[in-house]
């Protein structure tokens, strides 16, 4: 998450009390041992997958999706999708709301985010993040070729490449423009011919009475108290995973209207009711 972005305001959570620190154990536990129980047997299955198959991951993206799925029904949260995941190779682009976007992509999808380098030396994310086959990459124009590189071994190894355009997190309640840069790659002879990219919108909707952007995580939000107040909520909302109909890159003249295609796409998702 990156701090460049700010909402007008930053909504604030209230202390938590005993029934809500009841709510956040009865949560937290179950949810603990999903993801490292999870993790462990991720990591026991690569053991063996790795050598066998290389880049290639038949197995494990099921352990992964099993629990992004599980976690949203130990929170209580809603889960829904609309539209259909493409088949094949290719890469997903998508609006970025919270922490949560990463349960929500997963759940549905074999999917492999592109993050930035920096994530990689996190405590904890960097290494979950590790274990799922995150592609690491710098933000920077002089990196393309190797970009391309990467991208197309892991193209063909059958991957589906996760990307936030947008290079922050925001409330939840708009799409900030979609930065070209990673696009480039996209339009190189190497990949354009046969890339296809899919716009996916993260749509959430907070508990009656609740405000809005309580799933939201941006700015210089902390992660602990936000994930405290989200496993406190009495009530919980829903996310909603909008998958529209997939574009070709070789359509496109230039990276720049390509990323302004997807972002229109990705938008009208978030503001259709």
């Amino acid at each position: 998450m990156s701090e460049t972005w700010r909402s007008e305001t930053t909504p604030m959570h209230a202390p938590l009390h005993l029934r809500d620190w009841l709510r956040v154990v009865r949560r937290a536990l179950p949810l603990v041992v999903l993801v490292f129980g999870g993790l462990l047997v991720l990591l026991l299955i690569r053991l063996f997958e790795r050598p066998v198959c290389g880049l290639r991951r038949p197995v494990t993206p099921f352990v992964t999706q099993f629990v992004c799925r599980g976690a949203f029904v130990i929170l209580g949260m809603g889960y829904y999708v609309s539209g259909v995941p493409m088949r094949g190779p290719g890469a997903v682009v998508a609006n970025h709301a919270s922490w949560l976007d990463i349960f929500a992509l997963n759940a549905r999808k074999r999917i492999y985010f592109v993050s930035k380098s920096e994530v990689a030396a996190w405590p904890g994310i960097g290494w979950l993040a590790r274990a799922t086959g995150t592609v690491f990459i710098r933000r920077d124009r002089r990196e393309t070729v190797n970009q391309i590189t990467l991208f197309r071994d892991r193209l063909q190894a059958g991957h589906k490449l996760l990307f936030f355009p947008e290079g922050t997190s925001t409330d939840g309640l708009q799409v900030l423009s979609f930065k070209p840069t990673l696009f480039a790659a996209f339009l190189d002879p190497a990949l354009r011919e046969g890339m296809r990219i899919q716009p996916v919108t993260l749509r959430y909707r907070a508990p009656v009475g609740v405000d809005p952007r309580c799933y939201g995580w941006w700015g210089d939000m902390a992660f602990g108290p936000h994930l405290l107040a989200t496993l406190a909520m009495r009530r919980q909302g829903a996310v909603e995973v909008i998958y529209h109909p997939p574009v070709r890159a070789r359509d496109f003249p230039d990276r720049k209207t390509l990323a302004r295609a997807l972002e229109s796409t990705v938008r009208a998702g978030l503001t259709a009711r």
